[in-house]
């Protein structure tokens, strides 16, 4: 009988001075990734504290619970969040969340808000797994178009401007957050029920060769750079490099363009995480 396993390497990078609000968690057959988001106050706790805490709950019960639908999963992770901290929707940090799972013969995956999976089956098909209801959001909205005009004529990052288009994309945002109105997402925050809008896909674990799970700072290098032209060349530099090369190698990117006006964004570098999951056939013997 023919069981497929997976062998997980990962590389992770901060965007500042200060240390990453991005992490990612292991248990055993499954791996998550999740992008920390602070709330606009900045007041404590911080992004980076709830993708920690809520990545070490998910692992647990990834750990106790191999089985279970991983909506469900993420729901309960949730409510154990809100009950252990006493957490408030619209006052709680948040987190993206991706999570991928190998249980017997399938390999499931779980995407909520904008940390993309990408699977690349044993076919040469890609699939691709994301969770694009932020990014419809704010995709025509006038300030992401001021914001980014301004840093094409030069403007910087530093201009107070910058940051009030941000302040006033975000306050757009925060009313839509975890709604189930015209042009709602969904993020893992303080609504348990958000869990239920996330995105699932499952593959035969056999059709499977390599996954990509990410934060949107490592998949901005093929979605907005254009650094790797396809899905297909980045899985291949994390084969031969390593993920930890691709991360750097982002990061070196951005560096070479520091006002934004190559690629406009909302800083000079975001947080980086990835995961690169290659699926090895493991052949098992009745003993």
């Amino acid at each position: 009988m023919i069981h497929t396993g997976f062998s997980v390497s990962t590389g992770e990078l901060p965007g500042g001075d200060g240390p990453s609000e991005d992490r990612i968690h292991q248990a055993p057959g499954a791996v998550v990734v999740l992008d920390g988001v602070s709330t606009v106050s900045d007041d404590e706790p911080r992004g980076g504290w709830y993708a920690q805490t809520l990545g070490e709950h998910l692992a647990a019960r990834l750990s106790e619970e191999p089985d279970t639908d991983l909506r469900h999963l993420l729901e309960t992770a949730l409510a154990g969040m809100v009950h252990d901290h006493g957490l408030v929707p619209g006052a709680s940090p948040a987190a993206t969340v991706s999570i991928v799972r190998h249980r017997g013969d399938r390999i499931d995956t779980l995407v909520l808000a904008d940390s993309p999976v990408v699977a690349f089956l044993t076919s040469g098909q890609v699939h691709q797994v994301r969770d694009d209801r932020l990014a419809r959001l704010v995709a025509d909205r006038p300030e992401r178009a001021a914001y980014r005009a301004a840093l094409r004529s030069g403007q910087g990052f530093q201009n107070p401007e910058h940051r009030a288009l941000l302040q006033q994309l975000r306050t757009h945002q925060l009313l839509h957050i975890n709604r189930d109105v015209p042009g709602g997402y969904w993020v893992a925050e303080a609504i348990p029920e958000a869990a239920r809008h996330a995105v699932v896909r499952s593959w035969p674990a056999a059709d499977v060769a390599d996954i990509l799970l990410m934060t949107d700072g490592a998949s901005s290098s093929v979605e907005d750079y254009g650094l790797y032209s396809t899905w297909e060349e980045m899985a291949r530099a994390c084969r031969t490099q390593g993920p930890g090369h691709v991360v750097r190698f982002i990061h070196e990117a951005e560096a070479r363009d520091p006002d934004g006006r190559r690629w406009p964004r909302s800083k000079r570098h975001d947080d980086k995480a990835l995961a690169h999951l290659r699926l090895i056939p493991v052949a098992e013997q009745d003993s």
